[in-house]
């Protein structure tokens, strides 16, 4: 069966929620920023989500609550619960697990090896979606807990064998999603938390 990639780009990019936690609205109707969600709260958000967070970000939530942190805070607004200000997190891709770059890199290559001449417009469109489709779905279940400015994120994984694990997508610059690494292993949140927030993966 052949696949509209143009009607499943549009349709994941609805995932991302544009406008759905407008900070104006938020500051004005919202779940207040520096309030320290509860365990409730925390339960309510798994639900809406459909995930479980890593525990060490649910203990840092509810020990520390979102007072003056460097990465994106969860709160629930008129819309229900997500993180202020997020525009790149896909909801809709959320409980899907986090993939490997392994797992993808082959078609990857294959892609970019089968681009269509730009004079043909419309396959050239049809394979760009089909690329959007793929970069969509390289950061699924994945918040964007952090942004570090020229198109470089931080990454919390949430669902998958990643689960716990913060990564960085580099892919502004060095086209990669890469995992950040201490003494030879995967970072988790706490770890993350407790260098500042500040470490990348070069």
């Amino acid at each position: 069966m052949r696949i509209d990639w143009r009607a499943e780009y549009v349709r994941l990019l609805d995932g991302r929620r544009h406008g759905f936690l407008d900070p104006e609205v938020m500051r004005r109707d919202g779940f207040p920023l520096e309030q320290r969600p509860t365990k409730t709260d925390l339960r309510e958000a798994e639900g809406e989500l459909g995930i479980t967070f890593p525990v060490e970000y649910r203990e840092h939530l509810l020990r520390h609550g979102n007072v003056g942190k460097g990465f994106r805070q969860l709160w629930r607004g008129p819309r229900g619960w997500g993180w202020y200000g997020d525009t790149l997190t896909n909801y809709d891709l959320l409980t899907e697990p986090f993939p490997h770059p392994d797992s993808y890199r082959a078609y990857d290559d294959e892609l970019d090896e089968r681009e269509p001449p730009r004079e043909d417009a419309e396959a050239w469109e049809e394979w760009d979606c089909e690329g959007g489709v793929l970069e969509e779905r390289k950061t699924a279940g994945a918040v964007y807990v952090q942004e570090g400015g020229c198109g470089f994120s931080t990454l919390l994984v949430v669902t998958g064998p990643h689960r716990g694990e913060m990564w960085f997508d580099g892919r502004a610059t060095c086209d990669q999603i890469l995992p950040l690494r201490r003494a030879g292993g995967p970072v988790s949140f706490a770890d993350w938390v407790s260098r500042g927030m500040s470490t990348t993966p070069w």
